[in-house]
């Protein structure tokens, strides 16, 4: 018996959904929708189209994009190999399956540029911690085949004007520029010989970036590397004369749309694929304690078609938005999706007659557009209506073995209890008249 006991509690850890995986349901999975319809409405605004990639891609996508050398690559990418041989990953993000979009379906010979607006989930094997899955929603916007600065500015407003909608206060941006193939390895090889110097101070995991990936150091969460970056060389200093001149435009856009910024120093972001502007959308208080929390981020990738096999660069800009840190905010508007409309009428049924016609009276309702609540499976009056009552529904149809044979319905007002009887074919007409 012991044993039985045993192999049962183990059947009930195997069914649990995996770590850092959950199930959306009901209210929190309206929440999700309502922001997606709100993004999209906002996307589409600003000239954005829709498009929606595998979530499986193949792994070289995701090596050769985001790079050696990154937690994401080394450390949380959840890869395997098919049993046809091909090696697949789930997609850790959504820029790198975007350009191989754009490439595999022509797109450069559409006019330029061509942008995009897509959301869905996606899988790092991460720690999992409040506000952090390792399944996880992002909302991406991106402009891909032009390289003004304009662009730059558009999917920043386009991402702030978002969030605030979803109820962001207290907006502002890092901002940062890493230069281009022009000037970037003046600056790499600077920082690589600053952290040289500083070798015996470094961790070891900070030790390894610097063999495979300089910048990444920047981006470190070692206490001892933070004191180290605060006096390592900026890039912006060494940006070429035409990336000094896009940086400035994209501030100055900044500025004309009052949106406030600070230029971080060590603002890198976390994947190789980053050219010139880098920035990230902070809420100054979002933090659980009051501190600053990071709602979403992106910049220009101009050189990420060529690093994924393309002959080609690419100008690109994008912005990626993490969904679920603003569903769990206490700001969030708690935005309800089109379908959610609250319910005008209650629907009661009673006896078996009715409940065998109930499903076409629901339709006649359906396909006008009025919303119900419901509870068929239930058969008193008094459980239907303490249900409606408790719902704070305005109207009751209530429709019994009487008014199933005469194709009517009783119209009751919930407020008065006073009620109409109403031929069904005239019931569209009445309840319009209904306030």
């Amino acid at each position: 018996m012991k044993k039985t006991a045993h192999t049962n509690k183990n059947k009930m850890t195997d069914i649990a959904s995996p770590k850092g995986m959950r199930d959306l349901m009901s209210e929190d999975y309206y929440g999700f929708q309502g922001f997606f319809e709100k993004a999209q409405e906002v996307a589409v605004y600003y000239g954005f189209k829709p498009i929606d990639t595998p979530i499986l891609e193949h792994e070289e996508i995701f090596t050769s994009s985001i790079g050696e050398g990154t937690d994401i690559v080394d450390k949380e990418m959840y890869a395997f190999k098919t049993k046809g041989g091909d090696h697949l990953a789930l997609r850790p993000e959504h820029t790198a399956p975007l350009m191989r979009a754009y490439i595999e379906h022509g797109m450069q010979t559409m006019p330029q540029p061509v942008m995009f607006y897509q959301y869905g989930p996606v899988f790092r094997h991460d720690k999992p911690q409040r506000g952090r899955y390792r399944q996880f929603w992002q909302f991406d916007l991106d402009c891909l085949g032009n390289e003004k600065s304009i662009m730059d500015a558009l999917v920043i407003k386009a991402g702030m004007s978002i969030l605030e909608e979803a109820g962001a206060e207290n907006l502002t941006i890092d901002i940062n520029s890493i230069g281009d193939k022009e000037c970037r390895n003046t600056y790499l090889r600077e920082l690589t010989n600053y952290y040289k110097k500083n070798i015996s101070s470094l961790p070891s995991v900070d030790r390894e970036r610097l063999k495979t990936n300089p910048l990444r150091i920047l981006d470190s969460k070692e206490e001892k590397t933070k004191i180290i970056n605060e006096n390592a060389p900026d890039s912006v200093s060494s940006l070429c004369v035409s990336c000094k001149k896009h940086f400035k435009e994209v501030l100055e856009y900044l500025e004309e749309m009052g949106i406030a910024y600070n230029i971080n120093k060590n603002l890198v972001r976390g994947l190789s694929y980053y050219t010139r502007t880098v920035f990230e959308i902070i809420e100054q208080n979002g933090g659980e304690d009051g501190t600053p929390l990071a709602l979403g981020g992106g910049g220009r990738y101009d050189y990420l078609a060529r690093q994924i096999g393309n002959k080609r660069d690419v100008p690109a800009v994008g912005i990626s938005i993490g969904v679920d840190r603003i569903i769990a905010s206490t700001w969030y508007k708690k935005l309800s999706p089109r379908i959610m409309k609250k319910p005008k009428i209650y629907f009661i049924q009673l006896g078996s007659e009715a409940k065998l016609k109930s499903l076409n009276v629901i339709e006649i309702l359906r396909k006008a557009h009025i919303p119900i609540a419901q509870s068929l499976s239930k058969d008193s009056l008094g459980s239907q209506l303490a249900i409606a009552e408790k719902l704070s529904i305005p109207y009751a149809i209530i429709f019994g073995v009487k008014e199933a044979l005469d194709d009517s319905v009783i119209v009751r007002d919930m407020s008065n209890r006073s009620q109409d009887t109403v031929k069904l074919s005239k019931l569209l007409e009445y309840l319009k008249e209904l306030k």
